[in-house]
């Protein structure tokens, strides 16, 4: 995967959801998506940030996107089925899905969590997947081949001290991809998760304020696995926890 060579044409006639596509990785798997043919439906909080992603694909002649302005922590279920209903009316379907955007929360000591946090953190992380996740399975069903990816973390696949809040919301993440693989094995839906490992972005800075962030691989260098879960040569992958790096 991590060698892999998209075709150029790999995702032509896609159409892909990203969430946080604002910045960091889902600024980068949008452009990359429509780099390769799909049409981007970039979802994120911040409406500037979108714009400023939707101007760079539109100035590079990709197919034309579209922006969903969406607060994660604050967003009714009602939000997501409109959405959806919006999506199958626009597009006909969905075929891709990556859930990109997540919350880093506090770290620190177990005994130290707060209620708040936790709340908030599982809002974004959790909550706010099931119920996107929901609302366009219906949609992605419609699809020919539709890949749904999770964006998971190496605390989500074994935990470490003082990282319990955002350990817990991955591990949930987790179980939410496998339940979902096990449900629609067969169909033309495949669920996975990614681990993106130590990638170059403002989370990361925020997690470990003292590295060197020259260390670490820019989002560009992880795209492989993105684009390989994306498309069609991994058809037959199901259920799997993939790392980018």
């Amino acid at each position: 995967m991590l060698e892999y060579q998209a075709a150029k044409d790999l995702l032509n006639g896609k159409v892909i959801l990203v969430t946080g596509a604002g910045d960091g990785i889902g600024k980068t798997a949008a452009l990359t998506y429509a780099q390769h043919g799909a049409t981007v439906i970039l979802l994120g909080k911040t409406v500037k940030k979108l714009e400023a992603v939707y101007d760079l694909i539109e100035q590079a002649g990709y197919p034309k996107p579209a922006i969903v302005p969406l607060d994660l922590k604050g967003a009714t279920e009602q939000n997501y089925v409109d959405m959806a209903e919006t999506i199958e009316e626009q597009f006909g379907c969905l075929d891709g899905l990556l859930h990109n955007a997540s919350m880093l929360g506090v770290l620190g000591p177990f005994e130290h969590i707060t209620m708040s946090s936790v709340e908030e953190v599982f809002k974004v992380n959790v909550i706010a997947e099931i119920m996107l996740t929901k609302a366009l399975l219906p949609v992605m069903r419609k699809s020919a081949s539709a890949s749904l990816i999770f964006t998971s973390s190496s605390v989500g696949r074994q935990a470490r001290s003082f990282w319990g809040e955002y350990a817990m919301s991955k591990f949930a993440t987790e179980g939410m991809m496998q339940a979902i693989a096990h449900e629609y094995e067969g169909s033309n839906i495949r669920s996975n998760s990614i681990n993106p490992g130590a990638t170059r972005t403002g989370m990361r800075a925020n997690a470990y304020p003292a590295e060197n962030p020259q260390s670490l691989k820019k989002p560009e260098e992880i795209m492989p696995t993105y684009l390989y879960l994306m498309g069609k040569d991994s058809a037959d992958i199901n259920g799997q926890q993939l790392n980018a790096q």
